[in-house]
């Protein structure tokens, strides 16, 4: 089984952490690479050119890359890692997790709103539940999530989950059967490995319970 929740595919193509010395599917790794100032770039879509460097989408084993100089002994040479790397590409997995979520809305394959949610939900039409990290729990607790592994997904906040659908803020989000669904779940489950769990925020109490 992946990070990403999906059976191992004899197919999928392997790499090993520079930081765990493991080698796992590419799904659950990121690939960093040299700029030409030969700086440590980020690169989480996979598509910069140059030989890759890969480390587990984990927290602790790119900050144990950044400052333990083990991209400098992947790349071969002196490299420059920027400050807060880790941070970086939390940034960087969440924006992807948005874009994707925008993506299946854009398709008709999303939808935010509690009555709505609850009607996917209902009527089987939901495979993946999204809620926001941020939300009253008290609202949250009111949808159940599909069977099954990977069927929700609790990261993002109401500012994230907001902007994917357009908007200030979103408490709840339903995403239907597809190949853009199974991105999500990818994704989130690399931006699990980043993101610090935050303690229980309301941002105002009863606002927080609206699905605005």
């Amino acid at each position: 089984m992946t990070r990403s929740g999906r059976e191992k595919d004899q197919d999928d193509p392997e790499r090993k952490c520079v930081a765990t010395g493991e080698s796992q599917p590419k799904a659950g790794l990121v690939r960093f690479c040299i700029g030409p100032d030969n700086s440590v770039v980020p690169d989480v879509l996979g598509r910069l050119p140059g030989r890759g460097i890969y480390v587990a989408a984990d927290r602790a084993a790119i900050t144990k890359a950044a400052t333990k100089g083990l991209f400098s002994r992947a790349a071969r040479q002196s490299v420059k890692v920027p400050e807060g790397l880790a941070d970086l590409v939390e940034s960087l997995l969440a924006r992807r997790v948005v874009d994707l979520i925008s993506m299946s809305r854009k398709a008709n394959a999303a939808v935010t709103g509690y009555e709505k949610v609850k009607d996917w939900l209902q009527s089987g039409k939901a495979r993946v539940l999204v809620q926001a990290s941020d939300g009253s729990e008290r609202g949250k607790t009111k949808l159940r999530p599909p069977e099954g592994e990977g069927c929700f997904i609790g990261l993002l906040t109401a500012g994230e989950l907001g902007l994917a659908f357009g908007r200030e803020r979103a408490i709840h989000a339903a995403l239907g059967a597809g190949m853009l669904t199974t991105r999500v779940v990818e994704e989130a489950a690399r931006l699990a490995g980043l993101r610090i769990a935050q303690p229980d925020r309301q941002d105002g109490g009863e606002t927080a319970m609206k699905d605005m």
